[in-house]
């Protein structure tokens, strides 16, 4: 497994699965993504975006979009996209990342903390009330020092070893028992009798 910054052909996969996702697609640019990959098959398992806000006060990185495939969750890909956006974050000047989450207890395993709103600066406050109108109201606000950013042991290992779980439900065999018919003493229109 390996993440890279993801490349202009890989539009159309990614919003596709920002749409199935049902994650925030605003001002949607391919080249702020980063894609997580397994290195045998290149099947795509996940994606991050970096957002910029600049305004007059300075400007502000987001880490948003962040989504893992369902086959690919709970092998350490979302925290490997995480720490590949930290560090494109910190290669481009910024000395602290923020991000909006449903789930903080996820990203304070990685050493975000919790930010009060009215400490978050105007451009990313009102990222929040946008954020909270669409998608949920209990969203926390989080922020990170680039260079505190930690990577646990076990999601490091496990990121090594990941592979593909099948998540398809498969059909139930259909039997003639299920519509009724007895198929020891049925006979079909078509039967040559051997």
């Amino acid at each position: 497994m390996y993440v890279r910054d993801a490349k202009n052909r890989e539009e159309v996969w990614l919003l596709d699965h920002i749409e199935a996702m049902g994650l925030d697609d605003t001002a949607f640019r391919s080249r702020d993504y980063v894609v997580a990959l397994d290195e045998e098959t290149n099947e795509k398992a996940g994606f991050g975006r970096i957002r910029v806000h600049k305004t007059d006060e300075g400007d502000f990185c987001e880490l948003t979009g962040m989504g893992v495939l369902d086959g690919w969750r709970g092998q350490g890909v979302g925290a490997h996209i995480v720490e590949r956006l930290v560090e494109k974050a910190g290669d481009t000047g910024f000395d602290e990342v923020y991000s909006f989450a449903l789930e903080p207890t996820y990203l304070a395993q990685f050493g975000f903390e919790p930010v009060p709103t009215g400490d978050l600066p105007d451009p990313l406050r009102e990222r929040l009330e946008t954020k909270r109108e669409s998608m949920a109201e209990d969203i926390v606000p989080m922020r990170l020092p680039v260079d505190a950013f930690e990577m646990p042991d076990r999601l490091r290992e496990a990121f090594k070893m990941a592979v593909p779980v099948d998540t398809t439900e498969t059909e139930p065999e259909e039997r003639a028992e299920d519509f009724g018919i007895d198929p020891d003493s049925a006979t079909y229109k078509y039967d040559t009798g051997r």
